[in-house]
């Protein structure tokens, strides 16, 4: 395997993370970038045309998504047009500012790279960073639990969430700790590490709280590889530490987003 096959092959799981965000689900996501992946395998010309494979792979993930005629309206889920106005402004971005703001937050990719993968001009991509920015500073008031161990990190990580406009509810360095704070305070978002004070595994306390509470959960961690497998369900947002504060709020945003999206209709429209 040559060298620009190694990177594209290093970029999958990244793909992987990307595709689950604008789908809403890892199975649906999945399924976008196997047909990719087959695309690709049948026509590799299509990951030499920048010199940079990450970039080539994403910019044919939407070649081949747009080829296919999938959108990713609404984290995939389908809002019927009779539904409350309110509850669609609440968990609709513009298709196309989610995908630059992801690009760029999440994934790391410059506004001109973005513009190039989208197959749109930088001015555009610009407005849509924008755009996608005020509507993500909009969603605030959630309750945070963190769950990390080492002290400066987790003040980091308050404060970028207070930035945010939303509440840090309590801190935990261990497993037991984040459990009862969870219980106590019913976070509507947790932040947490994978290692844990005195060797206690974070992934398994966040196993506890998610089986008595239903919150989103991103992963700040210097471990990213437990978390990206390829098998099993893996979370959708995984961020490696040292982190960028702008990837950490578009994060937040975006994991409150889908769990809005994902919620219920109030009892009143389940009887309309």
């Amino acid at each position: 395997m040559d060298e620009h096959a190694q990177e594209v092959r290093a970029a999958i799981p990244q793909l992987r993370r990307y595709a689950r965000a604008l789908a809403g689900t890892q199975q649906q996501g999945d399924e976008y970038v196997r047909i990719c992946l087959e695309t690709v395998l049948q026509e590799p010309e299509r990951l030499r045309q920048s010199g940079d494979p990450k970039r080539d792979l994403f910019t044919a993930f939407h070649e081949v998504c747009r080829g296919v005629g999938q959108s990713f309206h609404a984290a995939g889920l389908d809002l019927e047009p009779e539904d409350d106005p309110l509850r669609r402004q609440l968990t609709t971005l513009p298709e196309l500012d989610r995908e630059v703001l992801l690009l760029v937050s999440l994934e790391g990719f410059t506004i001109d790279q973005a513009a190039a993968i989208l197959d749109i001009d930088d001015a555009e991509a610009s407005r849509c960073m924008a755009s996608a920015r005020m509507q993500i500073q909009q969603n605030t008031g959630a309750r945070i639990l963190i769950v990390e161990d080492e002290s400066i990190i987790a003040m980091n990580i308050a404060s970028v969430a207070r930035s945010c406009g939303h509440t840090v509810v309590a801190t935990a360095a261990r497993k037991d700790r984040a459990i009862a704070l969870a219980h106590e305070h019913q976070p509507n978002l947790v932040l947490a590490d994978v290692q844990l004070q005195d060797g206690n595994d974070g992934i398994e306390a966040v196993r506890e709280i998610l089986r008595a509470i239903r919150a989103p959960v991103i992963f700040v961690t210097g471990y990213p590889e437990r978390l990206l497998t390829g098998s099993g369900v893996e979370p959708t947002f995984v961020i490696a530490k040292p982190f960028a504060p702008e990837t950490l709020r578009a994060a937040i945003g975006q994991a409150l987003w889908l769990s809005e999206a994902e919620a219920p209709a109030p009892k009143e429209r389940l009887h309309a």
